[in-house]
């Protein structure tokens, strides 16, 4: 019984929200003699009253009139040639196109207490325009606040690392949050652009002076590594020489010519070190 009930008082809600989209333009009796007054006066100005009566509506407009206050027919009207009655009809004019705004510069606290500055763009367009201009008073302003907003709320819950490394996905985040936000003013926002994440100046030197520390510190691991291999080839190098004395002696031939390749006048003679140990035994 209770499931029953809170879906009628859902549904409710949706038709009460959706009430202006849906309004067939009932003007009553009053109404339509006003109207037919009107008609009949544009007839008697005729054909003066044209320039008052034709209206034309570009391709990417859309045209919502109001008869008495009321909506005409729960549609907007056009492309094309629009008939209005003077005195009675009002128009308003808008635009599909889609339409993109900077999001100003906005200074955030992040998660780890990190004062930063980010902007961004935003993308959108108006797909209904009967809820652009029946459900918002202003669906552009609305909508760029709507965005400063949206995007210090959602970057002050994250930490300054999760801001740099995943800018996409929390556009992506904030796109969805604003998509839902205005389809009840019948806006669709296509894109979100993270532009620039701008940090103080003494938080630059401080990532900067760590950055280098980080990658002097694989330098130097880097090279303990080489240091390590290259002593084990040599290890290994030696090995073999052991086992062939006359294997010394040609390596000792290839230095020779690498020398003299080089018009180098100095000769490199080695000495074996168990010459000079028999020398200075006998000392």
């Amino acid at each position: 019984m209770e499931t029953q009930m809170e879906s009628q008082f859902s549904q409710k809600r949706q038709s009460r929200e959706e009430l202006i989209e849906a309004a067939d333009g009932n003007i009553g009796v009053c109404g339509w003699i006003i109207l037919i007054l009107s008609a009949f006066m544009a007839a008697i100005t005729f054909p003066l009253s044209i320039w008052f009566c034709v209206k034309i509506i570009q391709e990417y407009e859309r045209a919502v009139v109001f008869r008495l206050g009321r909506i005409i027919s729960g549609k907007a009207k056009g492309p094309g040639v629009m008939f209005v009655l003077p005195c009675t009809d009002t128009f308003i004019k808008v635009d599909l196109r889609v339409i993109s705004f900077a999001i100003p510069p906005q200074e955030i606290l992040t998660k780890d207490s990190v004062t930063t500055t980010v902007d961004g763009v935003v993308y959108y367009n108006i797909q209904s325009a009967i809820k652009a201009v029946a459900n918002v008073n202003n669906v552009h302003i609305a909508t760029q606040q709507l965005a400063q907003t949206t995007l210090r709320n959602i970057l002050g819950t994250q930490t300054l690392a999760n801001i740099l490394a995943n800018r996409e996905e929390i556009a992506h985040n904030i796109q969805s949050i604003l998509d839902h936000a205005t389809h009840k003013w019948g806006v669709k926002v296509d894109r979100v652009e993270m532009r620039d994440v701008r940090l103080p100046v003494q938080m630059q030197r401080a990532m900067a002076a760590e950055a280098e520390a980080a990658r002097e510190a694989r330098a130097k691991v880097v090279a303990a590594e080489g240091e390590m291999n290259a002593s084990r080839a040599l290890k290994e190098a030696s090995l073999v020489i052991a086992e062939s004395p006359a294997a010394l002696q040609l390596r000792y031939l290839q230095t020779l010519n690498t020398i003299a390749a080089e018009n180098n006048s100095t000769i490199v003679f080695p000495l074996p070190i168990e010459l000079m140990q028999g020398f200075l035994s006998r000392k």
